[in-house]
Formats: structure tokens, sequence, C-alpha cells
């Protein structure tokens, strides 16, 4: 007995497109796009070293003691007393030799596979906050049910290519969150997920539904990468008992950790921007080379989150110039170390509005240019990461397709450079009924998710809706129209009772 079957076709989720229509497949992309820079070869090695000589130095502060412990066993230096570990440059070097530049996420089914590094560039939802907002209800608290919605509209756009932590649903308990927040995102998509790391109860809990979801062994599960976390350094120079935890036991298991120190210049970070690089350098890498120690070859992001701060408020900003200019020493430093990169495209605008938008595409094209290969809070980010948008979320779709579109290589064997059509229309005339034009108008050119491209009379005649209230109806009508991958009705049931039973036993406290 099987649940009935979704409808899964065509980028929007629907029934397949019309044959006149665009039949565009985003779920696998790379970017051709030139790398920028941010330094020359020579400074590029000296931020590098310059990391290397504060861990070695200076060290970092490891909050947990199994860590430490770990550390101590590789050869680095442990003080007892103060927690500091100094990492030898030669074990950092060797946990590169060993990390992966390239590796599969595996989701449901083939085609959801995702590849991380190298040219592949993968999109990821809003990571995070506490509130959601939309313009019916306005902001609020997030609920399981939004949360829920989000995995949803992140099923259906095949340009978001991994779940996420969305929104924290505050009307459950931190000690049950994981347990329906992992339920949901393998119950409602087929694609790579995220799994919170805060603590190894709640990691082991969501590590046992995924192999009840997938059907996999123990063994089977640890032979292949189906999940992520996020692993936050608790800048500057410390990682703290959760997030040390959370690498060892996705090490272990060979699940991905998206490393990334939370550095904004001015704040958590020196001022300057390459101060601030050298410093998200050397704690992501001691990140890295705790993960390679617990498992060599276990599949690792080096992560960014570098920005700078208001320095009137101190509060974060984001797709300013500083931000760009880490995005490219970011990926340059990436690439440095051969390790795939996550970067953000991000906004500390209050609402889906010009700010947002701008800010946003800055943002996104920092990380683009950068060679990003894990964008996260790509669709949805609001407030600086306080407030999950669902308008917000529609428009970035609307951009983050652009992206895409441009990613396309242009065909120009001879009929597409047109000189018959060229010579076929009189100086002076136009192209709009030529053989040429006719016979590729209706596939020519990408079709907008959001954009009104009307005149300002038929605009008006169809409500004169700004495109944040377009975004506001193509988000309802995905949610009225949504329906859940299939999945085995026995496999369900037991996802199912492994929830109602670890919820009856009080679920499981975060490590602290």
């Amino acid at each position: 007995m099987r649940r009935r079957p979704a409808r899964r076709t065509g980028r929007r989720g629907s029934s397949a497109p019309p044959s006149h229509l665009r039949n565009v497949n985003y779920s696998a992309l790379k970017n051709p796009l030139i790398r920028q820079p941010a330094f020359s070869e020579d400074r590029l090695e000296a931020v590098h070293a310059t990391a290397l000589r504060v861990i070695e130095e200076l060290g970092i502060r490891v909050l947990n003691e199994n860590a430490r412990e770990r550390f101590k066993q590789a050869g680095a230096s442990v003080d007892d007393a103060s927690w500091i570990v100094k990492i030898d440059p030669s074990l950092v070097a060797q946990a590169l030799e060993s990390a992966p530049s390239e590796f599969v996420m595996h989701g449901a089914t083939p085609e959801k596979n995702v590849s991380l590094g190298g040219d592949n560039i993968a999109f990821v939802s809003v990571g995070g906050p506490p509130h959601i907002s939309d313009l019916d209800r306005g902001k609020r608290n997030g609920t399981i049910e939004d949360t829920r919605n989000i995995i949803k509209l992140s099923e259906h756009f095949d340009v978001i290519h991994l779940q996420s932590p969305n929104v924290e649903p505050q009307d459950l308990s931190i000690n049950l969150r994981h347990l329906h927040t992992t339920e949901s995102q393998l119950t409602l998509s087929r694609k790579p997920f995220f799994i919170f790391s805060r603590g190894s109860t709640q990691v082991k809990d969501a590590f046992a539904m995924t192999r009840i979801a997938r059907g996999l062994s123990e063994d089977e599960f640890n032979q292949k990468a189906w999940c992520y976390t996020v692993i936050n350094t608790n800048s500057p120079r410390q990682l703290d008992v959760p997030m040390c935890q959370g690498i060892i036991d996705f090490a272990e298991a060979g699940q991905v950790s998206v490393i990334t120190p939370f550095t904004l210049a001015g704040a958590m970070a020196p001022v300057t921007m390459p101060g601030a690089l050298v410093l998200q350098h050397a704690e992501a890498l001691a990140g890295i080379t705790l993960a390679q120690i617990v498992r060599p070859g276990a599949p690792v992001v080096y992560g960014s989150f570098t920005s700078n701060v208001d320095m009137k408020s101190g509060s974060p900003a984001f797709g300013t110039p500083e931000f760009v200019q880490a995005a490219f020493g970011a990926g340059q430093l990436a690439r440095h170390i051969k390790l795939p990169w996550r970067g953000s495209a991000a906004t500390a605008s209050n609402l889906a509005d010009e700010q947002s938008v701008y800010e946003f595409l800055m943002s996104a094209w920092g990380s683009v240019l950068g060679g990003v290969n894990m964008m996260i809070h790509a669709a949805g980010w609001l407030e600086g990461g306080l407030t999950a948008s669902m308008e917000k979320f529609i428009l970035d779709i609307e951009m983050l397709q652009t992206f895409a579109e441009i990613f396309q290589p242009l065909n120009s064997d001879d009929a597409e450079l047109a000189f018959d059509a060229i010579a076929s229309v009189e100086p002076g005339s136009h192209f709009f009924c030529c053989e040429h034009t006719m016979s590729r108008y209706q596939t020519a050119f990408y079709q907008p998710l959001v954009s009104d491209w009307s005149n300002y009379g038929r605009w008006q005649e169809n409500g004169s809706l700004t495109a944040t209230q377009r975004a506001n109806g193509i988000w309802k009508k995905i949610l009225a129209d949504f329906e859940a991958p299939t999945m085995d009705i026995s496999v369900y049931d037991e996802l199912q009772a492994f929830v109602e039973r670890r919820t009856s036993e009080g679920g499981a406290a975060p490590d602290s």
C-alpha cells in the first residue's frame, strides 16, 4: 500500500508545461563565470600563513572535552587550564590533504543528488530565524506549520537544491523540535536536508529517522552523505560544546559539516576585512582539522559569514561593498585549500522592499563571482536573519532563476548566429515577423515568475499589484496545490512511530 503519488513535473511543481513554453531544469547548476579575486597570490598566501600562525601561536579555545582530547591525541597542544588548543600547521596540512574537494549529497532519489565543489553551485533557502512574516499576518513567532510551508516551497522549486533549517518552530519545545523538523523534511521533500547540531542525542535521533525514511542500514548511511549541519564558531577563537560535538558526530557518520565562522568586522573580528578573513580562515581551519582527525575523508564545507557592522549601532550589515570583498576573499581562500565553499545572500532590511532586493543582489553577486558552491539564505531571509518572509522567498526565487539562466551556455551554432535572418529583413524594418523569430519566439526568453511586463493601463486593470503583492499570491497557490512526495506507508508509519516514541520519552535536551 502506498500513499498517493505527488505531481512532480516542471520547475514550478505543477503539471507538465505546454509545448510552447520553455521547459527548463535548474536542478543541477554549474557556475561558468570568471572568479573574482580579492588578493594577489602572494598576499593570499600571507592570509593563509597568518591564519596558521593564529591557531599555532594563539590557539582556539575549545569548550568540548571530547574535542580537546581528540586534538591532544592527534598531536595538538592542549592547555587543560585555559582549554586553549594550539594546532601545528603540519596537522592542518594533513587534514586538508584528506578532506574531499568535491562530493555528492544524496537525496531520496538520484535526480535529487547534489554535487558540491568544483564549478557546482547549490542554492539553499533561509535558515534559522525565530520569526516568520507575510503580508496577511505580519511578523510573528515561527511555528512547525511555517517550517513545513517553507519546506514545501523549497521542494517545489528546483532552483532550491537543499532543504534548510528555515524557521525555528517555537510552538514546540527545543527538546522536540529536532524530531518534528526532521520528520517534516523527510516526508515533504526528497532533497538532501539539514540537521541541527544541538547535542549527540538529537543528532542520533535525526540520523535514525533518516535511515528509516531512506531505507538504509547504519553502514549504508555512513558510506554516503545524506544530510548536513552548519557549525558556527563562537568568534573570536572559540568552539563551543554543541558545535564541537556536532563536528564529531557528523564526521563519524560521514555526513557533511559546513564549518562557518561568524566574523563580523568591527565586532567579533578585526575591523579590517583582511583581518576578519584571517580570523575566519583560522577558525574554519580549526574546525576542518577536527573533522579530519575524527574521520579522514569526512565531507566538510569551508564556510564564511564575514561582513561588517554598522559602527553606530553594532547591527550587522549585508549587501555592503565590504561583504562583497569578503566574499571574493573567502572564495579565493576556499579554492586555495581545495574545499567547497559556503557563502550567503543576505539583507538587513526589515521588509520585502527595495532595500531587501538590492542588498540581496549585492550579496548574491559577491558569492556567485567569488565561486560559491553552497549559497545559504538564498531565499526568504530578512532582518539580518531574524525573520523569514514568504513574499521575499518568492522574490528571491525570481532572482535565483535569473542566475540559473545566466549560467546556461549560449548556443552559437550557425543558425543561432542568424545571418539569413539579418539578410531577410530590410534596413529600418523589424524582426517580429521573420521566419527566424516566428520559429523561436515562444521559447526564446526566460519567462518571469513574479515580474509584470504589461503596460501601465493593463497593470492597472489587473489591480495595480506590486511585486510583493504578486509574490503573496504565488506562494499561497503553491501551498494550496502542494502534494507530498510518495512514501511507502510502512516506512511512513515507522517514522511516525519513532517520533511518537521519542516524544513520549521527552525527546532530547540540547547540549550546553
